[in-house]
């Protein structure tokens, strides 16, 4: 697995996979060619059905200045989120690259090793981490720092005050959101909306959704968040622990181990099956999100081993067959709402954790293959192409 640098990704929104993934593709690719007079991008699938809503067109032409876009909305048959290159020195072709957004901001070049830079983790399955952990009496982030060392800390550091200044931003601003849906920012209004007699459990109810409306309000207007693991489901994990620091006083070292074990999921996901909701639906997505969010407050909470793996597992399982299905192709609705649905479910997810993890038969590895095949047999319409569900029946 590579390293969780390649996973917590900081950029601008709406969409990991439509604007960050081919950011960076086009970047790669201007560096090799930078005499080139003017470039051609292709778009294929989901690239092309969705990247108007999504602003990959914008992104592109931002960097590469002088260059024409051509959209075909047939799906390729390695990845739907698939991309030309083409480069030109006057009429004469002298480059071409293939490139896949595979989730998250990653790419991949076609006939080119792994852009996402070299393995640092020798165990694949949380079966094999686990036992590894449990002889050696390791938590899941030391583990993550064994692999990747301590200056890992630095980045996730970083990482952790983007996501607090996301949370932060997004309580302030009122407004509209771009795209024409008219979509109103409601953050600020979950935050403020105290009501007379307020219990502790609608408290929490209000604050992380509060929270999690903040962080995706900002992506949705391309504001700086953090993937967790996407752009599209960046609101759970910071929703989750910023809400756990403020009411626990954990501190911040403490939410760096959390990242890390979080991280750690999210890359078993990503390793052993996808966070793309072009490729498995936004069950790879805010499902993978919340898999992170409960591994993440689970090591906070102290919990053991086979009890964040229950966590994790529960958290996928109920997510198990979510379409994406993006109106307008917005990261919008039902997006932004399902951020906030997902960070309660995580809290949800550890509490039973906390009490049932002898009496479970599913392991998270099985709930993360069934998710990969669950997402191959959804419809194309299903995966984050606008053409079914909540897309294609919404009516302005």
């Amino acid at each position: 697995m590579h390293s969780l640098k390649e996973l917590y990704r900081i950029g601008k929104g709406p969409s990991s996979s439509h604007t960050i993934g081919p950011e960076r593709a086009c970047k790669l690719f201007l560096s090799e060619n930078p005499d080139a007079t003017s470039f051609s991008v292709r778009l294929y699938g989901s690239l092309a059905k969705t990247g108007e809503g999504h602003g990959t067109g914008t992104v592109i032409e931002s960097v590469l200045k002088n260059v024409t876009l051509e959209y075909d909305e047939t799906t390729p048959c390695k990845h739907p989120n698939t991309m030309d290159l083409i480069a030109y020195m006057g009429a004469k072709k002298t480059a071409q690259m293939r490139v896949y957004s595979v989730g998250g901001g990653a790419i991949e070049i076609e006939g080119r090793t792994s852009a996402e830079g070299a393995l640092v983790y020798p165990l694949h399955t949380m079966l094999e981490i686990r036992q590894y952990c449990e002889e050696r009496h390791m938590r899941l982030c030391d583990y993550v720092f064994e692999c990747e060392g301590n200056e890992l800390r630095s980045y996730l550091s970083d990482v952790w005050l983007t996501m607090k200044d996301a949370v932060k931003r997004g309580l302030t601003k009122t407004g509209k959101l771009p795209g024409g849906l008219d979509v109103e920012r409601r953050a600020k209004i979950l935050y403020d909306g105290v009501v007379e007699n307020e219990g502790a459990e609608f408290r929490e109810n209000r604050l992380v959704c509060a929270y999690a409306f903040a962080v995706s309000e900002e992506n949705a207007s391309g504001g700086t968040i953090v993937t967790a693991p996407t752009c599209g489901a960046c609101g759970v994990l910071p929703a989750v622990l910023v809400y756990a620091q403020e009411r626990k006083g954990y501190t911040d070292n403490e939410i760096i181990d959390a990242l890390a074990t979080a991280g750690l999921i999210g890359n078993l996901i990503k390793t052993n099956a996808s966070i793309s909701g072009a490729e498995c639906g936004c069950q790879a997505e805010i499902g993978s999100a919340c898999c992170m969010a409960t591994a993440a407050l689970a090591e906070l909470r102290g919990l053991n081993l086979g009890q964040i793996e229950y966590a994790a597992e529960v958290a996928m399982e109920h997510h198990l067959g979510l379409t994406c299905d993006p109106i307008c192709g917005l990261v919008q609705i039902p997006c932004i709402e399902r951020n906030a649905v997902s960070a309660m479910r995580a809290i949800n997810a550890v509490s039973l954790a906390y009490f049932l993890t002898d009496s479970r038969k599913i392991s998270f590895d099985l709930v993360v293959q069934t998710m990969y095949e669950t997402g191959k047999d959804l419809k194309g319409s299903y995966r984050e192409t606008a053409e079914g569900g909540l897309a294609k029946l919404y009516r302005k």
